[in-house]
């Protein structure tokens, strides 16, 4: 399988996903592996789950390649994408999110750019989420972009290739700050490390099954101010980052 493909480690957090998680694996590893020839492995940080999530990625990785970090007690979306960073030992390191919204058959246009980038990142076009997610990322992204020097379409896009040096020097730093918001923080680290990123537009589907974890809509005041905090105390640490250089 691949040829002189080397693996991809592909990680993906994961909470009480046990209604779709096996369906959306199945999908991507069959169009990414078998049909496209691109060796992969799963990296699954699985936070917290309640339902049936962690039996169900037992089972799957008897079949397919899959490495599984499980935490009884949940530590939130970043903190799991982290884990599941630090989990990897890839030259190549590729993000998705469980819910099936990645299209896998364009993950091979993520590959096809790994030659003239640190980070390939796709940018949904058009995205399908609720109109009150897009119109916080909205609003949110007005401040961000007064923030920070990002010249990217879609930063919190969950789709995305990184090169290994670079995810080491990212993971170098208090990581997090942004609790839910994670890839928005991402791509500002990589900003001021001024890592090479590419984009590319990505289909972006509409969920599987079951409903977002993070943005529902009694959780939507807290998150954006917890947001607009953390966006000052990733500005403040990155400016002090720079001035100790």
């Amino acid at each position: 399988m691949g040829g002189t493909h080397s693996v991809i480690d592909v990680v993906l957090p994961a909470h009480n996903e046990g209604a779709s998680i096996e369906a959306t694996l199945r999908e991507f590893y069959d169009a990414v592996a078998i049909q496209a020839q691109i060796p992969i492995r799963f990296v699954v940080c699985e936070d917290g789950s309640t339902d049936d999530t962690v039996p169900v990625l037992r089972s799957l990785a008897e079949e397919i390649p899959l490495k599984l970090i499980s935490d009884p007690v949940r530590k939130g979306y970043s903190k799991a994408v982290v884990d599941g960073m630090q989990a990897t030992d890839a030259e190549w390191v590729a993000f998705i999110d469980a819910d099936g919204q990645c299209d896998p058959s364009d993950f091979a246009k993520l590959t096809a750019l790994r030659e003239s980038a640190d980070i390939v990142m796709g940018w949904r076009n058009p995205r399908s989420d609720s109109w009150v997610r897009k119109l916080m990322s909205g609003a949110f992204g007005t401040v961000y972009q007064m923030l920070f020097d990002v010249r990217v379409k879609d930063p919190s896009c969950p789709y995305l290739l990184i090169r290994r040096p670079a995810l080491l020097e990212l993971l170098d730093g208090n990581v997090g700050i942004l609790k839910q918001g994670f890839w928005w923080e991402f791509v500002a680290r990589a900003a001021a490390l001024q890592l090479r990123i590419v984009e590319t537009p990505v289909r972006h589907r509409v969920r599987t099954s079951g409903v977002t974890q993070v943005y529902r809509a009694s959780k939507v005041p807290r998150i954006a101010a917890e947001h607009l905090l953390g966006l000052f105390i990733l500005k403040r640490e990155l400016n002090t980052r720079s001035k100790a250089k």
